[in-house]
């Protein structure tokens, strides 16, 4: 399937819906993705910025959306013009580069304190390549969440294989006040109570519309909807019916449509939940 064959109107839910975790900066051309979501009916976009890695993000968004606006217009869809996706940016350091956090604690602590980020993340571990260390992962994940405590900040929380670990202590640190969300939630139903009674959030990805993604879905159905977030990971996982391409936040409306499913309810009903969520988690006024 062609990117240029995909109608992106088609997508949409018939309300707002909410790609609460996307990473922007490692689309092929993020101005067309947020034209596209656009068309989509996606009015909030979490993008993720790793300070020990690419920071363009900063410089280069306000860019993205004036040029996805000019492409909408210079397309003839003015409505969709003036509805580009609200972003909010979360910044941290993914597991996978904990070695190299202290060099970036300080931007991280500024960042928290100048309001420029929503949230702090991506935090937490990673035991599937264990890229750093598990013992730094440990240390920078409780350092993070106890920055998160003081900045008055929600946390956005990847856990791999590593999901006892990261009970143990988000238990032990404390959730933030803010809120924490478990992002790209890939495990079984019991595994999702038991962050559903620490108060954490549980977002959902693509894996959740996979055919053998039967736990996962079971997972969705338990969450509560006033807990509920939903999600692309892009540019990776991209959900049924678009393996193999390259994903984007327009797609979270089929990762929506399959939770809806899930809780039966009808997808504009989860949708508008979801998005009303996320944009309370990061301080987003809700469109009508």
């Amino acid at each position: 399937m062609s990117e240029r064959l995909i109608d992106y109107a088609a997508l949409a839910l018939g309300s707002t819906v909410a790609d609460a975790h996307a990473h922007l900066d490692m689309l092929d051309d993020p101005a067309q993705a947020l034209a596209n979501a656009a068309l989509a009916g996606v009015g909030l976009v979490a993008t993720v910025v790793d300070l020990s890695e690419d920071r363009r993000t900063f410089e280069e968004l306000d860019a993205w959306r004036e040029e996805a606006a000019a492409r909408l217009r210079a397309a003839g869809h003015d409505d969709a013009a003036r509805a580009i996706p609200e972003i909010r940016v979360v910044a941290g350091v993914h597991p996978h580069n904990a070695s190299r956090a202290a060099d970036a604690e300080r931007d991280l602590v500024d960042l928290a304190k100048s309001g420029a980020v929503a949230a702090l993340g991506e935090l937490g571990l990673d035991y599937h390549y264990e890229h750093s260390p598990r013992e730094v992962q440990r240390r920078v994940f409780e350092r993070h969440l106890e920055l998160a405590h003081e900045a008055g900040l929600p946390v956005i929380v990847h856990l791999r294989e590593s999901h006892d670990d990261g009970y143990a202590m988000l238990r032990s640190v404390g959730v933030p006040n803010a809120g924490c969300v478990i992002h790209c939630f890939t495990e079984d139903a019991a595994t999702a109570e038991r962050f559903l009674e620490l108060g954490c959030s549980i977002s959902f990805a693509g894996v959740t519309t996979f055919k053998k993604a039967h736990a996962v879905r079971e997972a969705a159905a338990i969450v509560p909807i006033e807990r509920l977030l939903t999600e692309t990971d892009c540019p990776f996982l991209a959900p049924e019916p678009f393996r193999g391409l390259q994903n984007e936040p327009a797609f979270v409306t089929q990762v929506a449509r399959t939770v809806a499913a899930a809780h039966r309810v009808e997808p504009e009903v989860l949708a508008r939940a979801t998005y009303e969520n996320a944009a309370r988690l990061f301080g987003v006024a809700v469109r009508p």
